[in-house]
């Protein structure tokens, strides 16, 4: 597999290129080769456009008894995509380009005719100067006087547009002075202001630093402490126990208006009861009802309490008829204790 793709041959010791047999071929014979339109052109018979860069199968010929500078000049034929008719055109060294020989005409060649047209011209000029010198000098006074109308056409053009136009240059100029004047002092006003911003700035940074350093050079002086006395606590704490038992007796005088006891014998269900309490204590023939206010015993005759019908008056149930509550006298025995 590996000699499959070598260039080299082996040749043996007795081979002699002489002997092999030449192939006499006809001078003009033809190649398919592949190639594209080299331009633009247009069929004769139906009139069918072939442009630029279109691909053909072409068959190749080299040209018999014509060529340029020893270089050879081949001949494509060609077939019309539309009514298969044959084209033919040729390469030109010459002009490096190509000629069109029958079968279309080359589209777009006014440029290209007018290019060999001014190459003859000049050809003829150059060949009669250096035949007759009294032509180079008439050829020179054609081309000045041509130099000096070209210029005077072209100053009267410039004056025409001058009218048309109407432009005061100085004007324009002045207009644009005043405009690099006045962003010149915007600029400079824009740098004022940057820099006042700086400045002003920079002097809060300086304040706020003074301001911290003063704060921390001068500290805040304590209060001095006031000088206290063993003597001046116990005159405050006689005070306060004062105080404190003005307040205990103020606040149970203001329980004492707000408890109200329950009422147990002026129940009007409980009239039997009360009437069989009466005649026990008309035998007994005294009753005692106990006085809140001062503490003593009071008694009373059985007609007293025979010849009163409601038993809320032998049993004085009510705290507001008695005076003082049972709450209130509580407290005064029990400040009374504490006093002594």
């Amino acid at each position: 597999m590996s000699e499959r793709k070598v260039l080299n041959k082996y040749y043996p010791p007795d081979f002699d290129p002489s002997k092999i047999p030449k192939l006499k071929l006809p001078k003009d014979r033809q190649y398919v080769v592949r190639l594209m339109a080299p331009f633009n052109m247009r069929c004769k018979t139906c009139g069918e456009y072939i442009y630029k860069g279109k691909k053909f199968n072409a068959r190749k010929e080299t040209v018999q008894n014509e060529l340029y500078l020893g270089l050879p000049i081949f001949r494509f034929y060609i077939k019309c995509t539309r009514c298969l008719a044959e084209i033919t055109f040729k390469t030109d060294p010459e002009n490096t380009d190509y000629a069109m020989e029958h079968g279309a005409t080359r589209n777009f060649q006014a440029e290209k005719l007018i290019e060999e047209e001014e190459k003859r011209f000049v050809k003829e000029r150059e060949e009669e100067e250096l035949n007759n010198p009294m032509k180079v000098l008439e050829n020179r006074t054609k081309d000045s006087k041509m130099e000096m109308e070209v210029l005077e056409n072209l100053q009267e053009l410039k004056e025409l547009n001058q009218r048309q136009a109407n432009v005061d240059f100085e004007s324009m100029l002045e207009q644009y002075r005043e405009t690099e004047e006045e962003i010149k002092k915007r600029e400079e006003e824009e740098d004022e202001r940057e820099m006042r911003e700086m400045m002003a700035q920079a002097n809060k940074r300086r304040f706020i630093q003074d301001s911290d350093s003063d704060e921390e050079q001068h500290p805040v002086k304590a209060k001095p402490t006031e000088k206290t006395n063993v003597t001046d606590i116990l005159i405050k704490q006689s005070t306060g126990t004062c105080e404190n038992k003005r307040t205990k007796l103020n606040s149970r005088k203001l329980i004492s208006d707000l408890v109200v006891r329950k009422r147990e014998c002026s129940l009007p269900s409980r009239q039997q009861n009360t009437a069989s309490a009466t005649d026990a204590l008309q035998a007994d023939g005294s009753l005692r009802n106990i006085n809140p206010s001062n503490g003593t015993t009071v008694s009373q005759s059985s007609s007293d309490a025979t010849n009163t019908g409601n038993p809320s008056d032998k049993f004085p149930c009510n705290p507001s008829k008695s005076g003082t509550s049972s709450l209130a006298l509580l407290g005064l025995y029990s400040d009374s204790d504490g006093s002594d």
